[in-house]
């Protein structure tokens, strides 16, 4: 059980509660499953994650609603939970895996990705292997959260491995996490798309979602978990294997890389190209390809990974003929 304490300010509690406070107990008959106590200026709500954000949704949704107009009635209190309501049962609908803050919806667009999510709703390990720009770690990032917010899991796991592209750690300032954090920048921006900051917030703090490298994972056993491995081609066979055998009952994975962009030693074999042969065949494992036309970003982006592709084909030819 988790706990929010919210402090109203600049209200006149008995035009906000309600007489009786009728309105506060209007909100905690909608979630039977959570507590909800007021004293003086303050609301604690004790609960499950999900309701709780659910039920401080409703709220800051009055607290504006009687800034505006000076008082809140059982009517309005009524009309808010209802809202909320039909905003988490329209998740989903017509391909839509999330909505983004800024009203726009989240769903594949490819056929490549639509394959990515069904390999994932029917396997519980999916590699999501391609360049860079075709929506593969941000299909997947949607993904976990439409899995959150639908309670299908407890938790969401985000991981890299914090392998520097020319760059060295020791010589970044600042501490370990401001270190690190550059590596899991995108992983943040796809979530501060999809989850607004004051739920991405506390979510964080509650260690509901957790965004972490790649070596925190040693020696936990993720469970109820959807967990997600980005940048998976910068991993060691023996971090590849460590992962994978972190997962789970009741947990879904996503391991998700570009195999043309290996930033590891020379002499280093990379973790994820190991894997996909070894795990070939394996039932209950899925696979998916993306290549340039699943690319959702600027329309150069398609063009450079595909001169790119052609130069290295065209490398390739010079070597074979020169042996």
């Amino acid at each position: 059980m988790v706990e929010k304490l919210i402090i109203l300010e600049n209200i006149a509690m008995v035009d906000f509660l309600g007489v009786a406070n009728e309105n506060i107990k209007e909100v905690a008959s909608a979630f039977p499953k959570s507590k909800i106590v007021s004293r003086g200026n303050e609301i604690l709500i004790q609960g499950n994650a999900s309701e709780i954000i659910q039920i401080n949704d409703i709220l800051n949704s009055l607290v504006q609603h009687y800034h505006k107009f000076g008082k809140v009635t059982h009517d309005n209190v009524k009309s808010y939970i209802k809202s909320e309501a039909e905003y988490i049962s329209s998740q989903g609908d017509d391909g839509v895996l999330v909505y983004g803050n800024r009203g726009n919806t989240i769903k594949p667009k490819t056929a490549n990705q639509k394959a990515l999510v069904k390999a994932v709703e029917e396997n519980d390990l999916v590699f999501a292997v391609g360049p860079a720009g075709t929506g593969k770690t941000y299909i997947s990032v949607a993904m976990a959260v439409q899995a959150l917010k639908n309670k299908e899991v407890k938790k969401i796991i985000i991981t890299r491995p914090a392998v520097e592209a020319g760059e060295n750690l020791g010589f970044l300032p600042g501490d370990l996490k401001e270190k690190i954090d550059p590596y899991l920048r995108p992983i943040y921006d796809a979530l501060d798309e999809m989850i607004p900051s004051e739920k991405l917030k506390f979510y964080q703090e509650n260690r509901v979602i957790e965004i972490a490298p790649l070596a925190y994972m040693r020696g936990r056993t993720l469970n109820h978990a959807f967990i997600l491995l980005d940048e998976a081609q910068n991993t060691t066979a023996m971090q590849m294997k460590m992962f994978l055998t972190r997962m789970g009952p009741n947990s879904k994975v996503i391991v998700t890389g570009d195999i043309s962009q290996i930033d590891l030693p020379r002499n280093q074999k990379s973790g994820l190209g190991e894997s996909l042969k070894i795990l070939s065949g394996v039932k209950g494992i899925a696979r998916v390809d993306l290549d340039a036309k699943d690319v959702v970003r600027h329309k150069l982006v398609k063009e450079i990974i595909s001169a790119y592709d052609k130069h290295q084909e065209q490398n390739d030819k010079s070597k074979k003929s020169g042996e």
